[in-house]
């Protein structure tokens, strides 16, 4: 799972210091009021959605581009750090996150906007892939959440809530159960309900949990961990982070995740208790064919039987612009690579594909009753990781087609990525190849002509 951290070229301000200690004793504005009177945790469809400050890489190949003379192209990157998207908060201690957090919550407050925090610091994060790292133990990431439910006070906040911890549940990783990998699904659980509670204990605060993406997990899957992952004292959950799923799939599968929750808490329904019966993009519909889809939306039209569907969402468009990529060209000429590496290389698409765009900008207003909002929850610009053969994300037959330059030894060919020509940076680096790549191909278009 690819992070942005905290680390932002950042333009200190003595309003920005009178901010920040306002924050500190809990008086901090909040946008649309004085002043954080009563508890409300419902994003508002008027939110004007924070622009945090560009990062230092972001800001260098903006100006790198306007000196060799392509300013089109340095329009594209400025518009891009110019649109609402999401800050993230990976590490550091309970203290340095509080203030890294209270810190933010003033910047956006000098904004009049309501900010999108990413908390990614859960024990056996990713899978300890290329995101490896978080917190060490169920108590070391009680005293880091609770550090940074109190940064963000009484302001008005989105809280995407650990990306993948519920997709990939500690039992669904390679390593399970051993000493290098020792956590459990009881304690991934544990872990987000307190996470839950600690956050919602604050008034002005929206927080999702992890509900996949409709290329993954079911939604009857999804449904249970939800529920036990305590989505009920949530605002809702979120879809698609640095992802590329389309938002009509999205919309659907949210939809259904949320009819699911409704049927199964029902005492008075046949299926209550029982995300199993729930039907999903793969029954009756068929996931690879969207045509399909109205069979499932159908089904929970006739089997609702007075349930009403109440949990929110909210889909990440930051690199859906242009869907998925199943990697099919790669196996015409030049490149005539076979039937199991294109098989491998779909199955690896989620890790810096190339030809992705940006999708819809972030919006609060979707005209989807339980869509809260469109946002841009994965920074656009940065890397997946070091998406290579080694860590399994790439596949490729070199003797079909290789280029100068690129690794003639195994070792080496190992760490390349074949698909950008290069070796791909760390999760979370600037990737100025990919960024400029999102920006070109955006739909809708970042400008207009």
């Amino acid at each position: 799972m690819p992070f942005r951290t905290h680390h932002r070229a950042r333009t200190r301000r003595p309003a920005l210091l009178a901010a920040l200690a306002l924050t500190a004793t809990g008086l901090c504005a909040v946008p649309g009021s004085a002043q954080a009177s009563a508890a409300d945790h419902t994003l508002s469809t008027h939110a004007r959605l924070f622009v945090p400050p560009p990062t230092s890489a972001a800001v260098s190949q903006i100006i790198q581009l306007a000196k060799t003379g392509d300013v089109a192209d340095a329009a594209l990157l400025t518009k891009m750090e110019a649109t609402p998207q999401a800050v993230w908060f990976t590490s550091g201690t309970p203290d340095q996150v509080r203030q890294q957090v209270r810190q933010t919550m003033a910047e956006a407050t000098l904004e009049s906007a309501v900010p999108v925090l990413v908390a990614y610091d859960i024990p056996g994060r990713d899978c300890a892939q290329y995101s490896a790292g978080g917190a060490l133990d169920p108590a070391s990431y009680e005293a880091w959440i609770s550090a940074f439910a109190a940064g963000v006070g009484n302001g008005h906040a989105v809280v995407i809530l650990e990306p993948d911890a519920l997709g990939n549940l500690p039992s669904n990783c390679g390593g399970f159960g051993s000493s290098s990998y020792p956590f459990t699904d009881a304690d991934r659980y544990a872990e987000i309900d307190y996470a839950v509670s600690a956050l919602e204990a604050k008034p002005n605060t929206s927080v999702y949990l992890d509900g996949t993406h409709s290329g993954w997990q079911s939604v009857g899957t999804m449904t249970q961990r939800l529920l036990l992952g305590d989505v009920q004292q949530a605002q809702g959950f979120y879809l698609n982070v640095s992802n590329y799923q389309p938002d009509n799939e999205l919309t659907d599968y949210g939809q259904w995740i949320s009819d699911c929750i409704a049927i199964v808490t029902d005492p008075s329904h046949w299926a209550y208790n029982n995300p199993g019966d729930c039907a999903s993009q793969y029954y009756p519909a068929t996931q690879g064919d969207f045509s399909t889809w109205d069979l499932t939306t159908q089904w929970y039209a006739a089997n609702m039987d007075g349930a009403v569907s109440s949990t929110h969402f909210v889909i990440d468009t930051s690199r859906n612009g242009n869907g998925p990529n199943a990697m099919s060209e790669y196996a015409a000429a030049p490149y005539n690579q076979s039937a199991s590496v294109i098989s491998s290389l779909s199955s690896g698409s989620w890790c810096n594909p190339p030809n992705s765009a940006l999708g819809l900008r972030p919006t609060t207003q979707t005209g989807v009753p339980l869509l809260d909002a469109y946002l841009w929850v994965k920074t656009p610009g940065q890397s997946d990781g070091q998406c290579d053969a080694a860590g399994g994300a790439r596949a490729w037959d070199y003797s079909a087609y290789t280029q100068a330059g690129w690794p003639t030894d195994a070792a080496g060919q190992s760490q390349f990525d074949p698909l950008w020509g290069l070796t791909d940076p760390a999760a979370g680096a600037w990737f100025p190849q990919q960024a400029l790549q999102l920006a070109q191909e955006a739909n809708p278009p970042l400008l207009r002509h």
